[in-house]
């Protein structure tokens, strides 16, 4: 969807839907680690995301994005992680968005990708992922995210800031 078009639906008062991508990974400790990336404009930290594609499903499409703005490759499963809502403006429209988050193991990591220019990434543990995001619906899908059978964000819902290996779900 162009921004043009989610503006018509917005000011319509129609649902506006995303898709997302939780890229992650076993790091060198053996914990799993998840890939953050800074939005282009502010530079808070968020997930790949953006809007479906016509043609692709919604799995492919969040794998899309994770290639285009974090620049890693990996298969993303057909169930989703969860879903969280945010406000974006669009021109003088303020719209709700529901962003559909899809794991994505990262299967290898690329040196140049399209937004590399745009944005910076990072691999953190998921409760550091935690106290990193801003928004507090993508925050608490993190924390609660289960990927390949572990709980990803451990830790990060019990108010410590503490981390800990992802337990097994």
């Amino acid at each position: 969807m162009r921004k043009k078009k989610a503006k018509v639906f917005a000011k319509k008062g129609k649902t506006l839907r995303q898709v997302g991508a939780l890229p992650y990974r076993i790091g060198p400790d053996g914990d799993i680690e998840v890939m953050l990336v800074t939005s282009r404009r502010k530079g808070r930290f968020i997930l790949p995301k953006g809007w479906k594609m016509k043609g692709k499903t919604k799995p492919a499409a969040a794998a899309q994005e994770a290639t285009e703005e974090a620049g890693v490759i990996g298969a993303p499963p057909e169930s989703s992680v969860g879903r969280y809502r945010y406000q974006k403006r669009l021109g003088s429209v303020k719209a709700a968005i529901f962003v559909t988050i899809f794991p994505i193991c990262v299967q290898r990591q690329l040196s140049k990708w399209p937004e590399q220019r745009e944005r910076k990434r990072v691999w953190v543990k998921p409760s550091k992922a935690v106290t990193l995001i801003d928004e507090p619906g993508l925050a608490g899908l993190v924390a609660d995210a289960r990927c390949d059978g572990f709980r990803l964000g451990g830790a990060a819902t019990n108010g410590t800031g503490e981390g800990k290996r992802a337990s097994r779900a």
